[in-house]
């Protein structure tokens, strides 16, 4: 039985399917490389990201595209993480960090696999745009700054605090290696103008074979930082050594944080590009499959993986038709790892900075927040408070604060959403205007309408507004419409306040009347005795179906027209 992501495959589609994986491996190993860079675990670890983790998503998951395996985000949210554990003599780029990093990938696995069970992948939903383009850029701007020291050969003191790290970069201006700063400067020259230039070449791939054959070729060993020896091979398999079963509650903090990622960036890719396809998205079975990529990660000597939609990109821009270009690039990357380490050795340090930087930058989405700041500002602010937060105190705190903005932005929605008034012009034509006190829709008659369920959270906030209106109408109010088309719901309190409410109304010498309920509320709120306070002909269909009725019991005098002038004597 084929797997889900390869039912259907055909074999017209091998050629291309093979030539997009070994494309994409030229991409993706130079950037795993940073990656690994960024999770501070030996360099090899990224690769091994694209590998089993890679293969086993393909056995298990249903997109046909995504491509999963080291990711930036998740990558700093896991340093950072580890970072903040506060594990006496735990040291970056040590062998108990990378154990730390496979504990943390198997905790992500089982709390992936929770959210496969209870159908959770809508929590991927709860990071808004706004928000995770705010997490992502705060991300990018703190990975950068980490790079910083690297890509000008100065010591780096990692400093918790930002402003810290910002702030020795600065002090250490005089102790600029020459060698370094020169190399950084050509890679990234390299790297920017070779996307412009030659953007179907992979430039990343060409940028650090490059560098490794300069160094070998010239014996830059002496005066370059390299990475040195890599001790590669095939991942050995089996369970972390140094952490054990007790610090499993300590590694499900930064589990969690980038359990949320992975649900949110993965769906948000899955779903993009089977729509762009014409296809269609199991978020829930790719959950599943990332849930088993993962285990396959802490088992096999590497970190958390993610659904890139950087690297998924690469595969559609290819036009690549199956997760087969996905199994060529972990066969490719397995032949590196196996036969290339040695070259690995020579690659300098500022190279891969200047890669991972580049890389970082990526996650700044400009045209994203220009997008965000013409539609809506109060959702930039959101954005940016995303980003100050992640700068400030850190990614695993900022993917928490993250999620909490989101919901409290769901609940300001919800809390204060959008009100109008439907006027209604004598030739039928309809008006939403902001409600406010002296509106009405037409003399007699006000159409309020309601952008959100109502529950006791603002309940009594609707009463008002409803209270407001009559008050202050123009003329005396005779009919006090309420739109229900986007009222989905009402609650317990919500019902004892509309009953309230309604009696209110008739207390005034107005109507209550009902427009536009979809029989499930209709039902509800018969059965909370809502609709015993009303005519049962007080409802209708549709808020048209409530004007004509009003019209026809509330004749309207016809519009003054200007009196004719009056004409002088007829000349005889």
């Amino acid at each position: 039985m084929a797997p889900p992501s390869l039912v259907g495959y055909r074999t017209q589609w091998l050629g291309r399917d093979v030539l997009a994986g070994v494309t994409l491996a030229a991409i993706a190993i130079p950037e795993c490389l940073g990656y690994g860079a960024i999770a501070q675990v030996p360099v090899v670890a990224g690769l091994y990201t694209i590998i089993l983790p890679t293969i086993v998503f393909v056995l298990i998951g249903s997109s046909r595209l995504m491509v999963v395996g080291a990711d930036s985000a998740t990558a700093a949210l896991l340093s950072s993480g580890i970072a903040g554990l506060g594990v006496a003599g735990l040291r970056a780029g040590s062998d108990e960090w990378l154990q730390w990093a496979g504990l943390i990938a198997l905790v992500t696995g089982a709390m992936l696999a929770a959210a496969w069970v209870l159908r959770l992948g809508f929590l991927g939903d709860f990071l808004s745009t706004a928000v995770l383009t705010g997490f992502l850029a705060g991300t990018a701007i703190t990975v950068m700054t980490g790079q910083l020291p690297t890509m000008l050969g100065i010591s780096d003191t990692h400093e918790d605090q930002i402003w810290n790290r910002w702030l020795a970069i600065a002090r250490g201006v005089d102790d600029i290696d020459i060698w370094a700063c020169l190399l950084s400067v050509v890679a990234l020259l390299t790297l920017i103008l070779g996307k412009r230039l030659a953007p179907r070449l992979p430039i990343p791939f060409v940028l650090v074979a490059g560098a490794i054959a300069a160094v070998w070729i010239f014996g830059w060993d002496e005066d370059v930082s390299v990475v040195g020896k890599v001790s590669a091979g095939l991942p050995e398999l089996g369970l972390p050594d140094g952490p054990g079963f007790t610090d499993i509650g300590t590694a499900s903090t930064v589990a969690f944080g980038c359990t949320i990622v992975i649900l949110a960036q993965s769906a948000a890719t899955a779903r993009g590009f089977a729509q762009r396809r014409g296809e269609s998205a199991d978020v829930n079975r790719d959950i599943l499959g990332l849930a088993g990529a993962n285990f396959a990660a802490g088992l096999s000597g590497t970190f958390v993986v993610n659904g890139s939609p950087t690297k998924t990109q690469v595969l559609d821009e290819q036009r690549a038709r199956s997760q087969v270009a996905n199994l060529t690039m972990a066969v490719a990357t397995l032949l590196v790892v196996l036969f290339l380490s040695d070259a690995l050795a020579h690659l300098p340090h500022a190279v891969l900075g200047a890669i991972v930087f580049v890389v970082a930058a990526k996650l700044i989405d400009v045209r994203e927040v220009v997008r965000i700041f013409r539609a809506r500002r109060s959702e930039l602010a959101t954005a940016a408070f995303a980003a100050v937060m992640v700068i400030v105190f850190g990614v695993q705190t900022g993917i928490v604060v993250a999620m909490v903005v989101s919901l409290l932005a769901l609940i300001r929605r919800q809390y204060r959403p959008d009100r109008f008034v439907i006027t209604v012009s004598d030739g039928g034509k309809r008006a939403f205007l902001p409600a406010r006190p002296g509106l009405q829709s037409l003399p007699g008659l006000i159409i309020f309408r309601y952008d959100a369920d109502l529950f006791y959270a603002n309940a009594n906030r609707f009463s008002d507004d409803v209270q407001g209106l009559l008050r202050s109408a123009p003329t005396p109010v005779n009919w006090l419409v309420l739109d229900c088309a986007a009222i989905g719901d009402v609650d317990y309190s919500a019902s004892t306040m509309l009953s309230s409410l309604i009696d209110y109304v008739h207390k005034h010498g107005a109507h209550f009347i009902l427009a536009g309920v979809d029989p499930v509320l209709q039902k509800a709120l018969f059965t909370e005795g809502v609709l015993a306070g009303l005519d049962p002909d007080h409802v209708f269909a549709s808020v048209g179906a409530a004007v004509q009725a009003y019209r026809e019991l509330n004749p309207q005098p016809p519009p003054d027209t200007p009196e004719p002038e009056a004409s002088g004597p007829e000349d005889d």
